[in-house]
């Protein structure tokens, strides 16, 4: 019976423990109902135990948990920032420290024709050069170029409208592009650039008017000159990287609206056009291109992102599309041609202005996909490097620029870019980088790319082991990408891993 009365004791205890939080309370009320209950049987068991005790006694913590102890509370967790400014006061690198470190890997073959540049941010010191002033094949990096003229010309709110006006016939409206081709024909309005222009808001505002209609037509005049640019190869079309540059487009002109490089479209101000009409019930083939009249009723509109947004969209995932578009808009801004020419010119006379040496940079587009385009690497890394500046030079304005306040610098006018930059290892054109090979750059590297069939390039900084933040430009020609990219990839981590002070 002994045994009996403490396997029973230990059971109820054992539920006492796993009913109730408030563990005391609740086993005080069910030893009550025990020793009512069961009292006959502990007094048969008292009587009998005249040369042993209970071993079990009801009034302990280990009868009330079942044999069991509670541990103690763990101390509270506090929360600790990981990412924190560079330290001002780190130690700054030496350029023998930094050539000692790149030279286990600035020799790799896998380079082909290579040239280079490293600067610590903090003191604008030229850590490492190598035919830094070489014109090379810049593929995507030159993206970098063009959102510093942005930054440098236009607000960061700046956004581009996309019209429907009325047309000269009656029952006639005309869809006018002025350059976005963010809008989205997505049912849900969620398409693949960041808060993009719907096209269904178009043709709610249509069906508001209350206007009888019968025909779309498309207004794509707000762009010149050709819309290919030289060093294109038009099977990029198909590949999903480019295509014609019209000023009116939806979905960025993709077959599949969501897929990054989805075939795109050879005709897409005319697709926009027939989508238009296809949603508001009319017929898509009646859909032809005509300019509309000066001053003709607006009866509908929507607004892309701000420039910030798209900017951003345009370098993570290095959108060719977008760099054009932003291209033409700088050119528009200072009161230039919206075409690759203009663009080009633009972004050249801005940088120039603000006091970049553009010397050995030939553009022929302002995405980079051409390969006729070359910029020394010496520009790119100087661009980097302004932005990275803990104190910038006042930045000038170009004539005819939407001119920002004369007390903005040259670096904090930048400094937007660095935001821009894919992270290794994380986001967008560095997400499957940096992740089993070069591993030691991952989270650290940030960084623009840029790839073609024989051009791999790696523009943007790193904190190196030290905490100091340096910058770089790195730029292979003659090399496929399969094999020139990790050998960029590791020069990049080394400078991570450099404590070169």
């Amino acid at each position: 019976m002994r045994q009996a009365a403490a396997n029973f004791w230990q059971e109820n205890g054992r539920h006492v423990f796993g009913r109730n939080k408030n563990i005391g309370d609740l086993a005080a009320r069910r030893r009550r109902r025990v020793w009512i209950g069961c009292g006959g049987a502990l007094v048969v068991l008292l009587v009998g135990a005249t040369a042993a005790a209970l071993v079990v006694k009801p009034w302990t913590p280990e009868f009330r948990h079942g044999g069991l102890t509670v541990a103690a509370p763990p101390p509270p967790v506090t929360a600790v920032p990981e990412v924190v400014p560079a330290r001002s006061n780190a130690m700054a690198p030496t350029e023998d420290g930094v050539t000692d470190a790149l030279s286990k890997v600035i020799g790799n073959p896998d380079l082909g024709a290579f040239a280079g540049q490293v600067t610590d941010a903090g003191s604008s010191t030229v850590l490492w050069s190598g035919d830094e002033d070489k014109p090379m094949i810049p593929s995507s990096t030159a993206k970098i170029m063009v959102t510093a003229a942005a930054l440098l010309t236009l607000p960061a709110d700046e956004r581009v409208s996309t019209k429907v006006v009325a047309g000269q016939a009656p029952n006639e409206l005309v869809l006018v592009g002025s350059g976005d081709p963010t809008l989205t024909a997505q049912p849900d309005g969620k398409g693949y650039y960041t808060d993009a222009g719907r096209l269904s808001d178009l043709v709610d505002q249509i069906k508001k008017s209350g206007r009888p209609i019968d025909t779309i037509l498309v207004d794509n005049s707000a762009y010149a000159g050709p819309t290919m640019a030289q060093g294109w190869d038009p099977i990029d079309i198909e590949g999903g990287s480019i295509l014609p540059m019209e000023s009116v487009m939806v979905d960025g002109g993709r077959l599949e609206p969501l897929v990054e490089y989805s075939p795109r479209t050879t005709t897409p101000a005319l697709d926009a056009g027939r989508r238009l009409a296809s949603d508001l019930g009319l017929d898509p083939g009646a859909v032809r291109e005509a300019q509309a009249q000066p001053g003709a009723a607006e009866v509908a509109s929507v607004r892309s992102a701000t420039l910030r947004d798209r900017m951003h969209d345009m370098m993570v995932h290095s959108d060719n599309v977008l760099a054009e578009a932003i291209g033409r808009e700088v050119a528009t801004a200072t009161g230039g041609e919206a075409s690759f020419t203009g663009a080009v010119d633009a972004v050249h006379a801005v940088l120039s202005n603000a006091g970049f040496d553009m010397s050995g940079v030939q553009m022929h587009d302002c995405s980079g996909l051409s390969v006729d385009d070359r910029v020394p690497a010496v520009v790119l890394n100087k661009i980097i490097a302004t932005a990275a500046e803990p104190n910038g030079t006042t930045a000038v304005q170009p004539a005819g620029t939407k001119a920002k306040p004369e007390t903005d610098t040259l670096a904090v006018t930048l400094s937007p870019i660095l935001d821009d930059l894919p992270i290794a290892g994380a986001t967008g054109s560095l997400t499957e980088r940096y992740v089993t090979d070069n591993h030691q750059g991952a989270g650290w590297v940030r960084a623009k790319t840029g790839t073609l069939s024989v051009s791999s390039a790696l523009v943007g900084y790193v904190l190196d082991a030290d905490g100091r933040v340096l910058t770089f430009a790195l730029m292979s020609n003659d090399r496929p990408p399969e094999v020139s990219r990790p050998a960029l990839d590791a020069i990049a981590g080394t400078l991570r891993n450099c404590g070169c002070s």
